[in-house]
């Protein structure tokens, strides 16, 4: 290991020095936090390298500057859980926050999240776009000091306590009008400027603010809404991925033969009609090629917040991070979507540029989690460690990728069913007691459960002793509470009245 960093004064691995003699000095004070997040964004960026041909020119950019975690994994394979767990540093088997039916902050009413750390110690905090999950009640609104809305309108409906994605500009005419009835997925590209989108409103609105003198450091978090459905984006992107350039994802048709049914019950009754839709239809190869033009669409919106950033006065002194909140299947174990434990589901883009202390180009294969996110950002910046905070700071392998990391990468999806990340190996458990066991160097794509192989027991077993120690209760369903958007307040809701049967 090179510890050539503990020679700096004070506080080792921060990006507040020095390092180049003849670049410009990196000021003393704290440093600037901007993250971009992506939504439904899998492993198929092209930093990651697993599948070729993908256009993420602003992704390859920004690891140019500074580190790809290629072994990175989601805290749950489902929007609010996941999200819940970045902004809140508690995992879902301690929070019990398991869907999206369930408001996490009526259940954790006391927790500072990331985002109200960083203010909590004199930053100014901005969040534009999709944060917490997107509806109103699940925005932490006293965590920001300023949070962008689409119009007053937004305000006096409440969304200051949440994000409502506006309406995309419709195609003329729908392309899977049966699929939006169905499922709400629909993809078209739409003869329409990125300006006209909201995730280049959002991003418009970062570099606007980047454009500003800020008195005080700022924490700014810039939520992208794609690749998430429906996949509406500008044909442009369209024209990158040819029709008949678009390959499929690798589907073995007995894929499934091997796992238990309990395995298959939770992740079949998730999204594969979806899938036969998608096959009914003929357009598999038309939903492919729309969600990689959504991925390199989302991009772009990191590539405006790096031009920004770059002709303002911080880029110096700015660290930027760049994740998905989970993976998403595109016929893979015969899925379209997220909610599974697979490697579709969980693996996921996490990028980390620290001036000062991330070397250019580096790459991490540690296995590690977005819920490490918080304790890392707390240390980058010289702020005292959140007391709750469950994951681990990433700051040692952002000083050295080949540091020791012994721990796997924890994915939760409901109460009970986990998965286990190595850098070789991937352990399933689910809440029954079943497993699944995959050696991802050979097998990547995950089609040999070798869980009951006698010789891999302790393989299994060793990757078994980092499951929770608990499975904390799903929190009460939003249906439980009676919540407020304009104050954003919650009640419990008067228990139903049951109907008593009158004697006979």
């Amino acid at each position: 290991m090179d510890k050539s960093y503990l020679l700096l004064p004070v506080l080792p691995c921060l990006p507040l020095y020095t390092v180049a003699e003849d670049g410009p000095a990196l000021p003393t004070a704290s440093p600037n936090i901007i993250v971009v997040s992506f939504d439904d964004m899998n492993n198929w960026a092209s930093v990651l390298g697993v599948r070729p041909g993908v256009i993420t020119p602003n992704m390859e950019r920004l690891a140019a500057r500074g580190m790809v975690f290629t072994n990175a994994h989601c805290p749950s394979p489902v929007c609010n859980p996941s999200r819940t767990a970045i902004m809140t540093g508690l995992r879902a088997a301690t929070s019990g926050v398991y869907s999206n039916a369930h408001w996490w902050r009526p259940a954790q009413p006391d927790v500072v999240t990331l985002p109200g750390w960083f203010r909590k110690h004199g930053y100014w905090t901005e969040g534009a776009g999709k944060v917490f999950h997107h509806t109103p009640g699940f925005n932490d609104p006293g965590a920001w000091d300023n949070y962008y809305h689409w119009s007053p309108a937004s305000l006096a409906n409440g969304w200051q306590c949440g994000y409502n994605e506006p309406p995309d500009p419709r195609p003329e005419k729908e392309g899977w009008p049966e699929f939006v009835t169905v499922h709400e997925f629909d993809a078209a590209p739409l003869d329409v400027p990125d300006e006209k989108m909201p995730d280049r409103m959002v991003a418009d609105h970062a570099a606007a603010f980047l454009a500003q003198k800020h008195e005080k450091p700022f924490f700014m978090h810039v939520g992208t809404f794609r690749p998430h459905i429906p996949l509406y984006v500008p044909k442009k992107y369209f024209d990158l991925y040819p029709a008949d350039s678009v390959a499929l994802p690798p589907c073995k048709a007995d894929d499934l033969d091997d796992i238990s049914k309990t395995a298959l019950k939770l992740t079949t009754n998730q999204r594969t009609d979806v899938h036969d839709l998608v096959l009914k239809t003929g357009r598999w190869r038309d939903a492919v090629r729309a969600y990689l033009a959504s991925i390199t669409f989302a991009d772009a919106q990191l590539g405006v917040v790096l031009d920004a950033l770059d002709k303002s006065n911080y880029a110096g002194n700015t660290i930027v991070v760049a994740w998905s909140d989970h993976g998403w299947h595109l016929g893979e174990k015969h899925r379209w979507g997220k909610w599974s434990l697979w490697r579709c589901s969980t693996q996921v883009p996490l990028l980390v540029y620290a001036p000062g202390l991330t070397r250019p180009g580096a790459r991490c294969a540690r296995p590690v989690n977005l819920v490490d996110l918080y304790p890392t950002l707390a240390e980058l910046a010289g702020l005292p460690p959140a007391p709750h905070a469950e994951g681990r700071s990433l700051v040692p392998l952002l000083c050295d990728p080949a540091a020791e990391w012994p721990w796997p990468s924890l994915t939760t999806f409901m109460q009970g069913n986990h998965s286990l990340f190595g850098e070789r190996w991937h352990y399933i458990r689910y809440a029954d007691g079943t497993g699944e066991l995959y050696d991802i160097e050979s097998d990547p794509d995950e089609w040999n459960n070798l869980a009951g192989r006698p010789e891999l027991d302790g393989i299994r077993k060793e990757m078994a002793r980092h499951l929770p120690k608990t499975d904390a209760a799903p929190v009460p369903s939003k249906s439980a509470y009676k919540f407020d958007p304009a104050a954003c307040t919650w009640e419990k809701s008067p228990p139903k009245k049951t109907k008593t049967r009158k004697p006979e």
